[in-house]
């Protein structure tokens, strides 16, 4: 159900597993394939197979959203810049990220430049481009939170010439604005009631609007597009936290990234995070666990972090890690305990989760919160992710000021979301919004990690650079400060 088989567009400089049932052309250009509804179709394939790369969902978005943050460490030399924030023009996630954010954007440009013109059935015609639009709105959302304002192509790059190839940086302000211009599309063209996590549907849009308008805290926005969420009735929040890992499209999932656990669409990250067995092979892991972590979370009663009862070959599974104990240093201790099956020599069957339930919960508990302080709106949406982990569910009284609202909605975005690659942005945000409003406070910012691994809180560090390579080939990007 989930392996999705791609043509990819040799105009596109992308590579292909497919070949349709046509009579050959001489050469392949966008006027001469772009026919008809297959064609459509396999544009849109090959705009979701991006999200798969080494440089987004594939492993460096998780790598980027969790290694400088306060839940992981790693003796692995590859990730020691991320986790150090030592991070420079030349390190390979700064670059892969960037890379591969704008072949999947490439893609998506085609879709929306070509398929307009293709007659087809109307409604799935507009489908189809509501689904890329959300694509679109995702890349640039990734790559705004890292790198702020980028170049916005906005056409498909189909030409090496550098007038065609080189764009200046757009402001954060308009590449926000297109992100939200992009949503309200794919919102409008996309069809309602469909709950599957496979593709964009209506209610994953609102889930990103959500996210997108909670970055910019615009509270009232981020409110009203989670609720369309909450409301709808097309998700619900597994029983056992454990049953939601790993990611295979269940009840609570709105949007998963699809991995068929074969050569051509397997999933790098379990290798790499995995104690051997069941990781293919021996080697300091990604993403370990913190011992700061561990220690905060409740290991008795949250069931997020208990003991299961369960020990496996991989050590004893606590839901989000697992403790393993062996001779070998490099599988002795605690690991990442969200995808579980088979690595399989580096393509791993399991999927990603990009946006589910609890997340859009507590984002709205958040927004109401950011916006009027606590309420019962705002309780019940915290109460229930954590009574879905075994805590008991709090009062007004418990939480009865704002900031020990916001304390709470962080720390339980941290025990939930652990792992899943939302920890740096978070901590992004809560470094930001307390730049943005005198008097707000967060338990930890993005800066005090910063400040922990770098001796001060250079406000640099909050971006990225641009890749070396980009700005020696693209005389009109101007550098992020400090680099």
């Amino acid at each position: 159900m989930k392996k999705i088989t791609i043509l990819l567009l040799p105009f596109l400089f992308l590579a292909g597993c497919q070949v349709l049932e046509k009579t050959p052309l001489p050469s392949i250009t966008p006027e001469n394939f772009f026919q008809n509804a297959d064609d459509a179709e396999s544009a849109l394939t090959a705009a979701y197979d991006a999200l798969q790369q080494t440089g987004t969902y594939g492993q460096d978005l998780n790598v980027v959203g969790e290694m400088p943050s306060d839940n992981v460490t790693s003796t692995n030399g590859d990730v020691n810049a991320m986790e150090r924030i030592l991070w420079t023009p030349q390190t390979s996630q700064v670059n892969n990220v960037f890379q591969a954010s704008y072949i999947g954007i490439n893609r998506v440009n085609a879709v929306l430049n070509y398929v307009p013109g293709i007659q087809m059935d109307t409604a799935r015609r507009n489908q189809i481009l509501g689904e890329a639009s959300f694509l679109r709105a995702l890349h640039y959302f990734n790559l705004v939170r890292l790198y702020s304002g980028v170049p916005l192509r906005l056409t498909p790059t189909e030409s090496g010439d550098n007038s065609v190839v080189n764009l200046a940086r757009s402001t954060e302000e308009q590449v926000y604005a297109q992100i939200v211009s992009d949503l309200q599309q794919a919102e409008q063209w996309t069809a309602a009631g469909s709950n599957s996590p496979i593709r964009v549907s209506k209610t994953a849009v609102n889930a990103l609007q959500a996210k997108v308008f909670l970055t910019q805290r615009q509270w009232a926005q981020a409110a009203t597009a989670a609720n369309k969420v909450i409301s709808s009735g097309l998700y619900q929040l597994m029983p056992s936290f454990n049953a939601l890992f790993p990611p295979e499209n269940k009840p609570e999932s709105i949007f998963e990234v699809q991995f068929a656990g074969n050569a051509d669409g397997g999933f790098i990250l379990p290798d790499l995070l995995l104690p051997s067995p069941p990781a293919t092979y021996s080697f300091p892991k990604f993403n370990i666990p913190t011992n700061e972590l561990i220690q905060s979370a409740d290991t008795i009663n949250d069931q997020r972090w208990k003991f299961t009862g369960e020990s496996i070959p991989a050590g004893r599974n606590h839901a989000s890690f697992v403790l393993s104990r062996s001779s070998n240093p490099n599988d002795n201790g605690y690991f990442v305990y969200k995808w579980r099956s088979n690595p399989n020599g580096f393509n791993s069957p399991d999927n990603y989760y990009v946006l589910r339930l609890a997340d859009v919960m507590l984002m709205y508990a958040e927004a109401l919160n950011e916006q009027n302080g606590p309420s019962q709106a705002a309780l019940t949406a915290l109460n229930a992710v954590r009574t879905r982990a075994g805590l008991p569910a709090l009062t007004l009284a418990n939480v009865a000021t704002q900031p020990a609202f916001r304390n709470e909605v962080d720390r339980q975005r941290r025990l939930e979301l652990a792992f899943e690659g939302e920890r740096w942005f978070d901590l992004l945000r809560y470094a930001r919004h307390e730049q943005a409003q005198q008097g707000v406070t967060h338990t930890v910012t993005a800066l005090d990690i910063i400040q922990q691994q770098r001796g001060t809180p250079n406000v640099n560090y909050l971006l990225f650079p641009f890749p070396q390579t980009e700005i020696n080939n693209n005389a009109l990007l101007q550098q992020n400060p400090g680099y």
